[in-house]
């Protein structure tokens, strides 16, 4: 490893030891340095492999080593301090509707575009490539999500693109390649493509049944006018839009950046959301005035159409707050295995050993549903693997990205005052962590979209209940929480209000079974004595006693950090 490392572009000595005039600074951390987000991820090799995936793992290997390097997290450092940027007009007074970047936004995109992060899935259809996809995701959100955005949305799409086959013959294609081009120009002169979603607006949110932009026909194709309240990654080249058709309800359209004779289209920028986090990633509003889109699917159907987007996203929303939380307690082990306490590192005091393996067994248990998940989505021609993909993609976007929020601040108080300040990943990531419950879906959503599911697909509880009796007689609490849920589902009354509940006794016991079944028996046993024990409430560091917290923690730990735990010694 280098003695070097860079910081804001200036290369700084490892040493941990800082020599001031007044004294010598010890019992500090030194510089984490490089990562490799899949060597040192025994959880990811394992479930990886245990859902089909092993196949990829060379080119997973190479992801996750230029992924983990220390100048990928400078770089996704230095995108999220320097925001993206309006520019609405030319220097010569001319509308463009561009938002320029900093430089280390674009080398993010050219690593994860490089790197199939946008289009995995469709490049190893019927090979496990929604699978792969969930480990990329998983991997790249750990050094930043904002790039993700355009990255989750692209991958999406395409099950929508391709209800209008001559769409999808002009489109997908463009959606394969892997060289990143963000010129702001027509897309027939382009090496590449991204594809973005607009659907929100202010009176609606979540229900857009009460948008109100509306599209008439003009020739070949027609003319929206609305104005859509949140615009992400709006230097994509198109993006999928909902406006109602007289008559015919909402339907979906394909609006381009730039029309079919190469002129610009009316795509009005109107302000720059400043929001909490996600800040590399430019989120916007925007008008649509004779706005030039293709209608996609069949009309009076765009809600029907944009779910098949949705679904995609949803699943990404499950593995990014998976992959926020890995991150959060890798950086929360670094410091507890380096800082000492009442002559002892953190690492090996009894408490903290609790709270670090507790965090652990969370994130292996949302690594595990989300893959599961993913495999679903590979098998679709399957009823059953169907059904549960369509119910689960809801449960496991609700579960990971409710946890996610608590595990990270749990993190960085195990970093204390420096876990607080900006040098820090840890604020980022404290931002970041919240909006994947946001995105794609409230909680209320999701727990709606739970019961939908529950009521018009006679496979979707059947396909989790033969799941979770596959694990059948491995624990007596997961016996018990199965027959909790069966009984819940069971109960009709008042289920609507009941639906948090629901999704998340269907969340921990799938989480029980794959871990019982197919995981690391210390994990396992953690999981199901804490999450599914009738006392459980939730905070970290009240796992049980008589579980085996080294066995966990040395799961968790990165390779690189190995060799300063064993079972609990320096």
């Amino acid at each position: 490893m280098s003695s070097l490392y860079q910081w804001r572009g200036t290369m700084i000595p490892r040493d941990p030891i800082a020599h001031l005039p007044t004294h010598e600074v010890i019992n500090m951390p030194p510089h984490i340095g490089n990562q490799d987000l899949w060597e040192d991820d025994h959880a990811l090799k394992h479930w990886v492999s245990q859902m089909g995936g092993g196949g990829h793992a060379g080119h997973f290997a190479h992801v996750g080593h230029v992924t983990g390097l220390d100048q990928t997290f400078e770089k996704a450092n230095q995108a999220n301090r320097h925001c993206p940027e309006l520019r609405a007009f030319d220097r010569y007074g001319m509308r463009i509707n561009a938002v320029e970047f900093h430089p280390a936004y674009h080398d993010l995109m050219n690593l994860a575009i490089s790197n199939k992060v946008h289009n995995f899935a469709w490049h190893n259809e019927g090979n496990a490539g929604h699978l792969g996809q969930s480990a990329l995701t998983y991997m790249f959100n750990q050094p930043e999500g904002g790039v993700m955005c355009p990255m989750a949305m692209t991958y999406s799409v395409v099950p929508s693109l391709r209800m209008t086959p001559a769409i999808a013959e002009e489109w997908v294609p463009r959606i394969l390649s892997t060289e990143y081009d963000h010129r702001d120009i027509p897309v027939t002169e382009k090496t590449g493509a991204m594809i973005g979603m607009f659907m929100t607006e202010k009176q609606g949110g979540s229900d857009v049944r009460a948008n109100s932009t509306v599209a008439r026909p003009d020739g070949d194709g027609y003319l929206l006018t609305g104005h859509k309240f949140f615009c992400s990654a709006p230097m994509c080249d198109a993006f999928l839009v909902l406006a109602n058709t007289k008559g015919k309800g909402i339907s979906c359209f394909l609006v381009p950046r730039w029309r079919p004779d190469g002129t610009r289209n009316n795509l009005f920028i109107q302000r720059m959301k400043d929001k909490l986090g996600n800040k590399s990633n430019a989120s916007t509003e925007m008008e649509f005035q004779d706005t030039y889109g293709i209608m996609v699917g069949e009309e009076g159907r765009g809600i029907r159409i944009i779910i098949e987007m949705v679904t995609g996203n949803r699943l990404y929303c499950a593995m990014s707050s998976a992959g926020i939380m890995r991150q959060a307690l890798v950086q929360a082990l670094h410091h507890a295995s380096h800082r000492s306490a009442f002559q002892k590192r953190l690492i090996q005091q009894p408490l903290m050993q609790n709270v670090l393996a507790d965090m652990a067994v969370e994130v292996e248990a949302a690594l595990a549903l989300g893959l599961r998940i993913a495999r679903a989505m590979d098998h679709i021609d399957d009823p059953a693997e169907a059904a549960l993909a369509r119910i689960g993609t809801a449960v496991a976007k609700y579960w990971n990205t409710k946890r996610c929020p608590s595990l990270v601040a749990e993190a960085l108080e195990c970093h204390g005052g420096p876990g607080y300040v900006e040098e820090s990943i840890m604020p980022r990531l404290y931002r970041e962590a919240p909006l994947n419950s946001i995105w794609e879906g409230s909680g209320n959503v999701m727990g709606l979209d739970v019961m939908r599911a529950m009521e018009r697909e006679a496979e979707a509880i059947p396909a989790v209940m033969a799941e979770l009796e596959k694990a059948r007689g491995k624990h007596l609490n997961l016996d018990r929480a199965i027959d909790d849920l069966r009984d819940e589902l069971a109960d009709k009354d008042m289920l609507e209000s009941r639906m948090r509940t629901v999704t998340e006794m269907m969340a921990l016991t799938l989480q029980g079974a794959l871990l019982t079944c197919h995981g690391d028996s210390a994990v396992a046993d953690a999981f199901c004595a804490s999450r599914l024990a009738p006392r459980y409430r939730g905070v970290f560091g009240t796992l049980p006693k008589g579980l085996d917290f080294d066995a966990i923690i040395s799961r968790a730990l990165p390779v690189s950090q190995a060799n300063i735990w064993t079972g609990g010694e320096t």
